[in-house]
């Protein structure tokens, strides 16, 4: 690793590396730069770029990153500014070198590589999405040109006297055309300013409904939204009404999808709102794969069934489209019950599915509960005579394996 003082920019010969920020991928959730502390990060209404001049190497926004977009390189002669950086939709192809500028080159990706190699330790490296998805669309809509919504309903999906007050909200687009797939998440703009004046960050949501429509082909998605006491973003959009005109941006993201296989076995484990995409999957494959080979198999963790959302829709599932856990940790009389607990309780069943290399694995919810899940799965895989550190990478890079938390 080189030892460049910080803020000082490596220069090898006439190329250097820059560090960019996949705009695919990227889901703009702003974690990157709150993370820098020397602001090297910074956006605007469309993309999350970084400066060259300022940019250390220091690492400290990878491993934080829910998606992998921030962990993208490239060998350049002269760095990409941020107004080209802007402008990006997809990132540029690594520029080919000739002659004596080889070795350099060489060297720079050699530093590059043992720089990530440092800070992928414990974060679960890039993400990829599943072969067989289809190709999504994004940054469609931006803040200065945002898709306008009407809201078509607002229902709550917790039990009236739950403390979880958690919504399903329709937005319907007219005549604005949102293609959106299954795992792809919009941004919501939210009105008004905050105390200094400068807008609202906008928040981002994973899509509930599949990308036909909550209706099918009524131009229109489903989002699932829980309450916070005092969020301005919760509150805004759990207290919408019928009627409303609501400011989308979008879509997002680029590898938590569902896989078109129907032969695909997808293993969903989430808790709470992280239900959200898994609904989208389960709205496909029924509408689309009726008879897939492929099992859907869930495991679904909340507090208690009141809780839980979408519990009563859930009920009338058949279980030859999805084989379901749902799981409570507050039940009166009864020792708390986490997804890890009934995934250890299923180990063989888990576990063969995971042999099966047509298996995905999709884990959304909040990031305390990846270590969790990471740790039974690999208890999972050694009751089977499997080595989860050597099956976890190769799912990874297979695109079979996607955390999307929050």
């Amino acid at each position: 690793m080189g030892e460049a003082a910080a803020g000082e920019v490596e220069i090898l010969g006439e190329l250097r590396k820059q560090h960019l920020i996949d705009p695919e991928i990227c889901i703009r959730c702003g974690t990157c730069e709150e993370t820098c502390t020397i602001g090297a990060v910074t956006h605007d209404d469309t993309n999350y770029v970084v400066d060259a001049e300022k940019c250390n190497y220091c690492m400290d926004c990878i491993g934080p990153c829910p998606t992998g977009a921030i962990d993208n390189w490239r060998v350049v002669c002269a760095p990409y500014g941020l107004d080209a950086q802007l402008a990006f939709t997809e990132l540029p192809a690594q520029e080919e070198f000739a002659g004596g500028e080889s070795d350099a080159m060489e060297a720079i990706e050699s530093e590059v590589a043992a720089l990530l190699a440092a800070a992928h330790m414990g974060s679960g490296g890039k993400p990829v999405a599943p072969a067989s998805a289809a190709k999504p669309t994004i940054n469609l809509y931006t803040r200065a040109r945002p898709a306008v919504a009407t809201v078509q309903g607002n229902y709550r999906i917790t039990a009236a006297d739950a403390a979880s007050d958690v919504r399903h909200i329709v937005l319907q687009f007219e005549s604005a055309v949102f293609p959106v797939l299954e795992g792809q998440s919009v941004g919501i703009v939210l009105p008004g300013a905050r105390p200094d004046g400068r807008p609202h960050e906008m928040r981002l949501y994973t899509v509930a409904s599949s990308r036909d429509g909550e209706k099918p082909n009524g131009n229109n998605i489903a989002l699932t939204v829980k309450r916070v006491p005092g969020g301005i973003a919760s509150n805004y959009i759990c207290d919408l009404r019928k009627g409303d005109k609501v400011e989308v941006t979008g879509p997002f993201g680029a590898t938590f999808l569902m896989p078109n296989d129907p032969a695909a076995n997808i293993i969903m484990i989430c808790t709470g709102t992280g239900s959200a995409p898994f609904r989208a999957f389960t709205e496909r494959r029924r509408r689309a794969m009726p008879g897939a080979p492929g099992r859907l198999v869930m495991f679904f963790g909340a507090r208690t069934p009141e809780e839980l959302p979408y519990f009563g829709p859930l009920q009338k599932v058949p279980p030859s489209l999805i084989e379901q856990h749902l799981v409570y940790s507050r039940l009166p009389g009864r020792p708390k019950d986490y997804v890890q607990d009934r995934m250890r309780a299923e180990a063989a069943r888990i576990g063969s599915l995971i042999a099966a290399e047509e298996t995905h694995i999709f884990i959304c919810g909040l990031k305390g509960m990846e270590a969790g899940v990471d740790e039974a799965l690999a208890d999972i895989c050694r009751s089977c005579g499997l080595d989860w550190s050597e099956v976890k990478p190769a799912m990874r890079t297979s695109g079979r394996y996607h955390v999307e938390t929050y």
